[in-house]
C-alpha cells in the first residue's frame, strides 16, 4: 500500500454572525485571521523544507469563501514547495455541516422556529454540537453525515506521489467528524478536540494505519464554544 499525507486545515478566523451555525456563512476572512493563516502558512513551509517534503499542486477546499481565502493564502505563501504552479479547486464535499433551510439563522431563531411549529418536538439540549442529531428541516445533516461526505471525498484522491503532502482546508466539525470515519481519532475525540484557525495537521496513512507527522490538535476547555 503506498503512503498517503494529507494536511487538514481549518480555515481561519472569519466575520461570523454571532451565535449563528456557521455551516453555509458566506462571509471573509477578518484581517485577524488573513494574519494567522499567513504565519500557520510560513511555520508549515518551515516544516516541510526541513522535513524535505514537497506539497501536491492541486489544493482542495470547501465552496466556502472563508476556506477558499485560506486555501489561496497558503498557496502564495509556500509556493515554492509546490512541484508545479499550484490551483486552488473548490468542492462542495468539504463544506461544514449544512442546516438546510434554516442556514445563517441563529440558535435562538432556529430554536423559535421549532417551537412555533406544531408538527416538531422542541429540540434537544446541547443540539448543535450532538453527531448524530439532524435538524428537522429540508436539506438538513447531522454532523456524522457531513463527516461522512468530507471522508469519502478524502478517500476517493489519489495518492500523491512520493514525498508529497496534499492540502485540504475545510470546517473544524466536519473535518473532525471524518477524521472519526476514518478512524484517525475515535468518537469519544470529536467533542474532546478541535482545531486551530489555518494550522494544518497532517497525517500519513500506510499499511498499519494513521499517525499524526505535524500540527496539534485544539484541546477544548470547558468554556470553549463548539463549531
Amino acid at each position: 500500500m503506498s503512503v498517503q499525507r494529507l494536511a487538514l486545515v481549518r480555515h481561519g478566523d472569519y466575520a461570523q454572525r454571532a451565535e449563528t451555525p456557521s455551516a453555509l456563512q458566506p462571509y471573509p476572512l477578518t484581517a485577524k485571521g488573513e494574519a494567522e493563516v499567513r504565519t500557520q502558512a510560513r511555520a508549515f513551509g518551515d516544516w516541510l523544507a526541513a522535513s524535505g517534503l514537497q506539497l501536491d499542486s492541486d489544493i482542495h477546499c470547501s465552496t466556502l469563501l472563508r476556506a477558499w481565502q485560506t486555501a489561496d493564502i497558503f498557496r502564495q505563501e509556500l509556493a515554492s514547495l509546490f512541484t508545479e504552479p499550484a490551483s486552488v479547486s473548490s468542492f462542495s464535499a468539504l463544506c461544514e455541516r449544512s442546516v438546510g433551510s434554516v442556514a445563517n439563522l441563529s440558535v435562538g431563531e432556529i430554536e423559535r422556529i421549532v417551537a412555533q411549529d406544531p408538527r416538531l418536538a422542541p429540540l434537544p439540549e446541547g443540539w448543535k454540537s450532538a453527531s448524530h442529531f439532524r435538524l428537522p428541516f429540508e436539506g438538513a445533516e447531522s454532523l456524522l453525515a457531513a463527516g461522512e461526505r468530507v471522508a469519502r471525498h478524502l478517500q476517493g484522491l489519489p495518492s500523491a506521489a512520493d514525498g508529497h503532502v496534499r492540502l485540504i482546508v475545510g470546517h473544524g466539525a466536519s473535518i473532525r467528524h471524518a477524521c472519526y470515519h476514518l478512524d484517525v481519532i475515535s468518537f469519544s475525540d470529536i467533542k474532546r478536540l478541535s482545531m486551530f484557525h489555518g494550522h494544518p495537521v497532517v497525517f500519513e496513512r500506510q499499511a498499519d494505519g494513521w499517525s499524526r507527522l505535524y500540527g496539534n490538535w485544539k484541546h477544548r476547555q470547558a468554556a470553549d464554544p463548539l463549531d
